[in-house]
């Protein structure tokens, strides 16, 4: 079985070069590097939070900056344009989700309003960069899945 495991004639080491030229494109594309500074926004928020409000809304806070990124990295290898729709929307609720804890931050008085605002500001300047990002996709390309969403 594992035999044949090194033997693989399919392989070019153009590949390679391929792969790593697709990670420094996705690394270096603007909305991945505004996700970047919103990730390190929100360690910094919520590493400042006691630890009943980490508890509460850390986790959610960082989840929600996270999955900003590897959303973004996952929907630029994909050419379904529903795939992409997908991840987008989800790209789109959580960067909602992570502003609007913001506001729930301030209410309780956790930071000073400059700071809150900084990951806010951050916030905007992606669904600026969002919106530019979404209008780049082959809305051709699409397979239906059955859901009905993005389909037309």
């Amino acid at each position: 079985m594992w035999d044949d495991f090194g033997d693989d004639s399919d392989w070019d080491e153009g590949d390679e070069d391929s792969i790593e030229n697709q990670q420094n494109k996705i690394y270096k594309h603007p909305l991945m590097q505004k996700a970047k500074d919103i990730i390190r926004l929100t360690h910094a928020l919520v590493g400042s939070l006691d630890e009943a409000r980490k508890e509460l809304y850390g986790g959610l806070m960082m989840e929600g900056a996270t999955i900003m990124s590897s959303k973004f990295a996952s929907t630029e290898v994909l050419e379904d344009y529903v795939a992409k729709m997908e991840n987008a929307t989800i790209m789109k609720v959580h960067a909602k989700s992570l502003k609007a804890m913001t506001y729930q931050l301030a209410v309780e008085s956790t930071h000073a309003e400059e700071h809150l605002q900084l990951l806010r500001d951050a916030i905007e300047d992606y669904r600026k960069l969002f919106v530019e990002w979404i209008k780049g996709f082959d809305a051709s390309e699409k397979s239906n899945d059955g859901w009905g969403i993005f389909t037309d």
